[in-house]
């Protein structure tokens, strides 16, 4: 009997608890993809992005040019010409390596011009889902476009609309 008690109880405080707590969701692709300077930025680092992978893929060809000519006239030089035409052909690769490790590797040219010209959305995006979090008193805001275990979600919880609102692009 004192059992029962206790875990009525318990569930009871539970039941309290869980219902206290509110929470609501955005869908950060949907509000992304209305602010127009995240549009821009985007066309901007699509562009950088093209213009790099020309340069990488011009010196990549001239490596491959280089290698072709050497392998139709190998037999015709000698070997001192052999090795200088082999370290010319290492070292095109390798500058074509350099440069795309100095524009797409992980700290490169690209990653850095993503995080400059994302990062103040993003910044900004986070303060208004916090101001609006504060004042309607949220305890939890998930993002559903990057959460696959969400299933279902009530469009009653949705709160995009209200933070482009606070952003200044009403929909």
């Amino acid at each position: 009997m004192r059992k029962l008690f206790l875990i009525t109880c318990l569930l009871g405080l539970f039941g309290v608890s869980a219902s206290a707590q509110k929470f609501a969701l955005i869908d950060m692709e949907y509000i992304l993809s209305n602010i127009p300077a995240y549009e821009r930025a985007n066309e901007q680092l699509n562009q950088l992005s093209r213009r790099w992978q020309s340069e990488v893929e011009a010196l990549d060809e001239e490596a491959k040019t280089l290698y072709k000519n050497y392998q139709n006239e190998a037999m015709f030089l000698s070997e001192s010409q052999k090795k200088e035409r082999e370290d010319a052909i290492v070292n095109k690769e390798k500058e074509a390596a350099d440069l795309k490790k100095k524009y797409f590797g992980p700290e490169g040219e690209l990653f850095k011009k993503r995080q400059s010209l994302m990062e103040p959305i993003q910044d900004e995006i986070y303060n208004a889902v916090k101001g609006i979090a504060q004042t309607k008193g949220f305890q939890l805001i998930l993002d559903r476009s990057s959460d696959n275990g969400i299933i279902f979600a009530s469009p009653a919880i949705d709160i995009s609309n209200e933070v482009l609102t606070k952003l200044g692009y009403s929909k």
